[in-house]
């Protein structure tokens, strides 16, 4: 579920950030119980979409074995389920499954701990691998500040290409990201995560929370 008297429109861009605690939350296992783009990709694509296409992940999945990059496993699986889907209905197909979704995939901890921070004034950021368009609805939701995801390539039409447009946010890249924003000496003042790819994060944070959620819906 969503926060209470939070609105998809009250989302705002960040502003200046002097004097203000940010607090960056990992989304996929820490805010939710599960992989959200992994569920999306299910949901969007119905039972028989999906099997046909896990079927064609195959050999990138025995790639991953050797290469052990999740990034290039999330690019194929975004080629396969998503390539050539106008920006405007992944969109609308994005709000559609955060509505339907938030409450089955929220961790009520994880829910207090974020409002906990937003009362006492901090900028919430949700910084994810998970495409951005696809966790975006869910930040509008909880009123996030900003939402730093992997970014999808599209093309002059607007359509996805089925690759991505920069690296996958994950590692020392949610940092990047985070500093690309806020400045190269910003210090969070809690971030939290769940796996090793939230370690960079966690480190410039003064409060670094891992897998300190473990509530189910």
């Amino acid at each position: 579920m969503f926060l209470d008297g939070i609105r998809p429109e009250m989302a705002q861009e960040p502003a200046s950030a002097a004097g203000t605690p940010i607090v960056a939350f990992d989304f996929d296992g820490t805010i939710t119980t599960k992989d959200s783009f992994t569920t999306f990709l299910k949901w969007r694509a119905g039972p028989l979409r999906w099997w046909l296409g896990c079927l064609q992940l195959v050999p990138a999945a025995l790639a991953y074995v050797l290469h052990r990059d999740r990034g290039r496993i999330k690019a194929a699986a975004v080629k396969v389920f998503l390539k050539g889907v106008p920006h405007d209905r992944l969109e609308a197909d994005a709000s559609r499954f955060a509505e339907l979704f938030a409450r089955k995939l929220f961790r009520p901890d994880a829910l207090a701990t974020w409002k906990r921070w937003r009362e006492r004034g901090a900028r919430m950021v949700i910084v994810t691998a998970s495409p951005d368009i696809v966790v975006g609805p869910f930040g509008r939701g909880l009123g996030a500040d900003l939402v730093l995801g992997t970014q999808l390539s599209f093309d002059p039409q607007n359509r996805v290409v089925g690759a991505f447009s920069g690296p996958n946010c994950r590692g020392q890249e949610k940092v990047v990201r985070l500093h690309e924003v806020f400045g190269p000496e910003l210090r969070l003042a809690a971030a939290y995560g769940d796996t090793s790819g939230d370690t960079e994060m966690l480190a410039i944070a003064d409060e670094a929370g891992f897998r300190v959620f473990t509530a189910k819906p």
